[in-house]
């Protein structure tokens, strides 16, 4: 690091300006308020057209292309982005304070890296004030030092590290459209099935001619402890937190000398989170342990398919229906931030029932999406991780552009 300098934020920017549109009242701009940047991302997702006369009053600092916004409100939040070329010459909220590059010290990409960095975090979360809002000036920002190499270097640093946000970033446009080609698919479906057949009307809407429709406890059943089994000790135990989100297994648990109250529950069962929040969040994953059987919280319905008549995955999917959850969520019991699914409720609950074989397809279909979001989310992950050691490493010196570039190439393969 023998060739690069010491300086403060402030000497290697330049001064930036105000902008009020309401002086302009018919004509539109576009606003980036503080929730309008993706602290994950650390880009602009999601700015407001306005018209001059409707602006906020904090609508007041002018962005251009490449200038750098840092949100000086709850700093440790990390909303900062890079703006983007569809924004220059637009607006956004005083809560931001604005970055303008002086290309001739600094290379943009590089002083938005430098500001992302932990360290730098970590410095500007000493210079917070407030309790309720803590924030800081922009002249604390400016007044932090920066650690800069020649401009080459600077732009070396920065196409690594960019390329692996875009890669990021492509992981996570995959994963947000699948999800959503999902959800579609989980309408349509459950409504029409896989085979085009003529609909007929029930007392849940259109359904293909050859369905019923039946109550869930007609199709399936709910898991109970056989009498007089002795579990023996230590028992394992699968708390909430082990419930997952997003997946289809449950393949963790604890080990307890006993256990005063649980639910008992079998390999393979679908256990289904019955209170609130855990129910609305979609909760809900099969038992997949090394053991037979396990005790798990209290506060999940553990359900079975019947054999040669219904499968679990359809259930499954068709428990994370938006109507569905929200029909059921309308039914729980109980005291506001307690309130509970009943089984006697889900039991009465009527779904519609295709043959075995179709309860196949329709629940394959759904567990390829799913196969192909974890693909992706294991990416993003592995992504992830690499840009904050190469962020930590680029960006302090430890490690130099050139010895850093194979694994790049090789964790994008």
């Amino acid at each position: 690091m023998e060739d690069w300098v010491k300086m403060k934020i402030e000497n290697v920017v330049l001064k930036t300006k105000l902008k009020d549109p309401n002086k302009n009242p018919d004509i539109t701009f576009k606003y980036v308020d503080v929730s309008g940047v993706s602290n994950t991302l650390f880009k602009i997702d999601n700015y407001a057209i306005l018209f001059g006369k409707e602006a906020p009053s904090r609508a007041r600092k002018l962005i251009n292309f490449q200038d750098i916004i840092f949100a000086t409100v709850r700093p440790t939040l990390m909303r900062i982005a890079l703006v983007p070329q569809e924004l220059d010459s637009e607006v956004c909220s005083t809560g931001y304070c604005v970055l303008k590059p002086n290309q001739e010290k600094i290379v943009p990409q590089f002083l938005y890296y430098s500001v992302l960095t932990d360290s730098f975090i970590e410095k500007i979360s000493q210079l917070q004030k407030g309790a309720s809002y803590p924030a800081i000036r922009d002249s604390d920002l400016k007044n932090q030092i920066l650690y800069l190499p020649p401009l080459p270097e600077q732009r070396k640093i920065a196409h690594v590290l960019s390329t692996v946000l875009k890669a990021i970033e492509h992981q996570d446009n995959l994963i947000r459209t699948t999800t959503e080609l999902k959800k579609a698919l989980m309408q349509k479906l459950f409504k029409e099935g896989t085979r085009g057949e003529p609909k007929k009307e029930t007392e849940i809407g259109l359904v293909p001619e050859s369905w019923e429709v039946v109550r869930i406890g007609d199709m399936y059943e709910f898991t109970s402890k056989p009498r007089g089994l002795d579990i023996g000790s230590p028992i394992p135990f699968i708390p909430m937190d082990m419930v997952p989100l997003n997946e289809l297994e449950i393949n963790k648990y604890v080990l307890r000398d006993q256990v005063s109250s649980g639910t008992y529950v079998e390999n393979g069962d679908l256990l289904l989170a019955k209170i609130t929040p855990s129910f609305e969040n979609g909760k809900q994953g099969f038992v997949s342990i090394d053991k037979p059987f396990a005790y798990a919280t209290t506060e999940v319905i553990p359900i079975k398919e019947k054999e040669g008549l219904s499968h679990k995955f359809y259930l499954y999917y068709f428990l994370l229906k938006d109507d569905i959850r929200s029909q059921l969520t309308g039914k729980m019991e109980g005291s506001t931030g307690r309130q509970r699914l009943s089984k006697t409720v889900l039991e009465e609950t009527l779904i519609p029932k295709p043959s075995l074989a179709e309860q196949i397809e329709i629940a394959k279909l759904y567990i390829s999406f799913d196969k192909k979001i974890s693909v992706c989310n294991s990416k993003k992950q592995t992504l992830t991780a690499l840009f904050k050691t190469l962020l930590h490493e680029l960006m302090t010196g430890q490690r130099r552009v050139h010895e850093v570039e194979f694994e790049v190439r090789k964790t994008l393969v």
